[in-house]
């Protein structure tokens, strides 16, 4: 299971350190988060307290106002909880009940300048990055006019030569050989390369390229969203292939289906020159256009015309 350490959340968000838990391995395993206004009023049915708790205006004023006495008792029963850590909003001051709640249950305390809305808006797109489902795929990842295209297929069918040509003529590198995937929304998926082989590309007989350096910064990007799969595979005479593009085909990743395209490889086929106009016809299609479905509508039409003319 993926998961977020302390430490990371507090060096990645530039948190403040009001107490650090003598826990060396406390790990956010979830991506909600959870405002503890309820259990500072003392109602702890159906309490998330697996989350990140954040103290914001409204919980801090309400602690504030309760009398001394009662707040030692609300904060312990809150702290008691194996929360991953409290974090205070706005640069609030921290109420001394609630620094010694954290020293008792040994809780990590942190806290932040930034606004409530804005830290949950941080934490949550931090920690759904982090925690998102992942896998690597082998193939290549390529910008088409916008479209995010993976090229699959076996080792050794011409992927990176596609892709390095692609590139020539305008379009941006993702990741070559290996591809992040990661599921970032319930129906969008996000590919990126691997940090230590990001912009670089393997071609056989040349070896290692560095397409940032080589063709410059508009060549490559970081992350792109996958909206195509383009399989290659070696021409089957025997295997039946989509003509008309009528039949659509999926591929799923992660419980994701993402539109998929198989694309024969003979000799003196433009792989680069069918890939573009693939993203073309893509982009066209989600904008409500589908040519195939065009060209059916007009032989319907027409065969209908000819029926009437024959008396049939």
């Amino acid at each position: 299971m993926a998961f977020v350490t302390i430490e990371n959340l507090i060096e990645d968000l530039q948190l403040e350190v009001i107490h650090r838990s003598e826990e060396t391995e406390i790990n956010i395993e979830e991506s909600d988060i959870n405002r503890p206004g309820l259990q500072l009023a003392g109602f702890y049915e159906y309490f998330a307290y697996e989350r990140v708790q954040v103290i914001g205006k409204v919980e801090w004023t309400y602690f504030d106002s309760l009398d001394a006495q009662v707040r030692k008792p609300r904060t312990e029963k809150l702290f008691s909880h194996a929360l991953p850590c409290v974090i205070v909003a706005r640069g609030l001051d921290v109420h001394k009940e609630c620094l010694e709640a954290a020293k008792k249950f040994n809780r990590p305390l942190l806290r932040t300048d930034v606004s409530t809305t804005q830290l949950i808006s941080q934490l949550n797109n931090y920690l759904n990055d982090k925690l998102a489902p992942v896998i690597t795929r082998h193939g290549v990842l390529v910008d088409v006019y916008g479209i995010g295209i993976l090229i699959s297929g076996e080792s050794g069918i011409g992927k990176s030569e596609t892709a390095l040509e692609l590139i020539k003529r305008g379009h941006r590198l993702v990741a070559d050989d290996a591809v992040e995937i990661k599921k970032k929304d319930k129906n969008r998926l996000e590919g990126s390369a691997p940090e230590v082989i990001r912009h670089f590309m393997e071609l056989r007989g040349i070896g290692i390229l560095d397409i940032k350096h080589l063709y410059g910064v508009g060549a490559v990007r970081n992350k792109k969203t996958i909206e195509l799969v383009i399989e290659m595979e070696n021409w089957k005479p025997e295997k039946h292939y989509d003509r008309l593009g009528m039949d659509e085909e999926f591929m799923e990743i992660l419980d994701v289906n993402i539109y998929k395209i198989t694309i024969p490889i003979k000799p003196g086929r433009n792989l680069a020159m069918i890939i573009e106009a693939a993203a073309k016809n893509h982009r066209q299609k989600r904008m409500g256009y589908n040519a195939a479905e065009k060209l059916n509508e007009r032989l319907l039409k027409y065969t209908s015309k000819q029926t009437k003319n024959k008396g049939i």
